[in-house]
């Protein structure tokens, strides 16, 4: 759905909120159902656009999916069309969505060939995929890439395990190398293999299946390969860029805020890096109590130099949070660098803050430093577009915190992330209307 919410800003806001299902893992644990003609139950599904549609990619290959109830599907992968594949169709469909890249593992384990149009998703630079290819290839697969029509394929007689060692610890090319080495023949070892909960929650549901990966959450993975995979079931874990986004939210707009069921052992380093922040929050079984804060000051180094924050992969804290702590921090007493490593260009919505009265200084497409205002100036409303999904939603968290009214366009790019966000936000009192 695309258009545009209106925004009245500066309330406080409270109550419960609970996180959707990840995002991130669902797009890999999709992908997975390709490997088994059995059936596979997945549970806390979030009903987001990227997903919704690699729901419809998988049935059109003439996977059967079967609706259970809100956010849980059963999947049967019994009879793939291989001529949907190959079809200008498929090319279409296909480079709509960057997750659809992990079919290729699955497709030429189980099927000896796979196909992929050059993928979409969000414009915040380069994000090569040669970590995915080179893995397939070092596998046995060949691989081909035609330049008219932007069309990958591989093809393979069989895979044969082997040390593969990654340039980069890239989330969505180990899930690729694991789903293709499970079926493969012998023994793969994995080094420098991304090590995210969600990647772990892939290896543990894998395993269920019949497949044989030790060192799962480490940067080492070993594979035995095994002949075949059976059905299994599984349930997402809750979206840490939710539970995230909703901690800065709770401080920006001094509100009391309860979020539910976050899973708070694969939470890493997020809960401390909001406290560095200065903002109080308390675990209460396996909830995040947020207390109603006036104000909330940045912590410095112990030798007294200004914090920096930065993103590394994962047991790091997620680029994808970078930009609602860029947010936070704007209200925050003190200053904070802010250095984004990983992406290019995924700082330039800052503008739209600086606009709304934001003390920022954008240093290079890396870095920002953040002169918090101490809730003493209040951010503006004003209009914007959002960019990209992480940005949308902080840009989101800053209308709610501003005086005033506030616009942003082009919310697909949030659609495209987050569940029903304006009804959930409004459930906790905040001013927020579709137009």
């Amino acid at each position: 759905m695309s258009g545009t919410f209106q925004i009245r800003g500066g309330k406080r806001l409270h109550g419960e909120i609970t996180p959707q299902g990840a995002k991130n893992e669902a797009l890999q644990i999709l992908c997975a159902v390709l490997l088994t003609d059995e059936e596979i139950r997945i549970k806390n599904i979030p009903d987001i656009h990227d997903v919704n549609r690699l729901i419809e990619i998988l049935g059109d290959f003439g996977v059967k999916v079967t609706k259970n109830g809100q956010g849980d599907f059963t999947f049967k992968a019994d009879r793939v069309n291989f001529d949907y594949i190959k079809s200008d169709e498929f090319k279409k469909d296909g480079a709509k969505l960057r997750g659809s890249i992990m079919l290729m593992g699955p497709m030429l384990a189980r099927y000896g060939e796979a196909y992929m149009p050059t993928p979409g998703g969000d414009k915040i630079g380069r994000r090569r995929l040669d970590t995915h290819f080179q893995g397939l290839v070092e596998l046995g697969a060949e691989f081909n890439y035609d330049e008219n029509e932007y069309f990958y394929s591989l093809k393979a007689k069989e895979l044969r395990g082997k040390f593969i060692l990654l340039e980069e610890a890239s989330v969505t090319g180990t899930a690729n190398i694991v789903m293709a080495a499970a079926l493969a023949k012998g023994k793969t070892r994995i080094y420098n293999a991304a090590c995210e909960p969600y990647l772990q929650q892939l290896c543990k549901m894998l395993n269920r299946m019949g497949a044989n990966i030790s060192g799962i959450g480490s940067n080492l993975l070993t594979i035995e390969g095994v002949e075949n995979l059976r059905g299994t079931e599984h349930t997402m874990l809750p979206d840490m860029v939710e539970i995230g986004s909703w901690i800065g939210l709770a401080a920006m707009t001094k509100s009391e805020i309860t979020i539910k069921n976050v899973n708070w052992s694969q939470l890493g380093v997020i809960p401390n890096t909001f406290r560095k922040l200065g903002i109080e929050l308390e675990q209460s079984n396996d909830d995040i109590f947020i207390p109603a804060q006036e104000n909330y000051k940045i912590q410095k180094f112990i030798d007294g130099s200004i914090l920096t924050i930065s993103d590394a992969p994962w047991p790091g804290f997620t680029p994808d949070l970078l930009s609602i702590i860029l947010v936070v921090a704007t209200q925050a007493k003190g200053s904070l660098l802010v250095h984004q490593k990983m992406f290019e260009s995924r700082l330039f919505f800052v503008d739209k803050l600086i606009d709304m009265g934001a003390q920022i200084i954008l240093c290079d497409p890396h870095r920002a430093t953040v002169i918090g205002l101490n809730q003493e100036a209040p951010l503006r409303g004003t209009t914007m577009v959002s960019p990209d999904i992480r940005a949308g939603n902080a840009l989101l968290i800053a209308a709610l915190s501003a005086e005033g009214k506030s616009i942003i366009h082009n919310i697909e790019q949030i659609d495209r992330g987050y569940e029903n966000i304006d009804g959930r936000l409004k459930a906790i009192g905040a001013d927020i209307e579709r137009i």
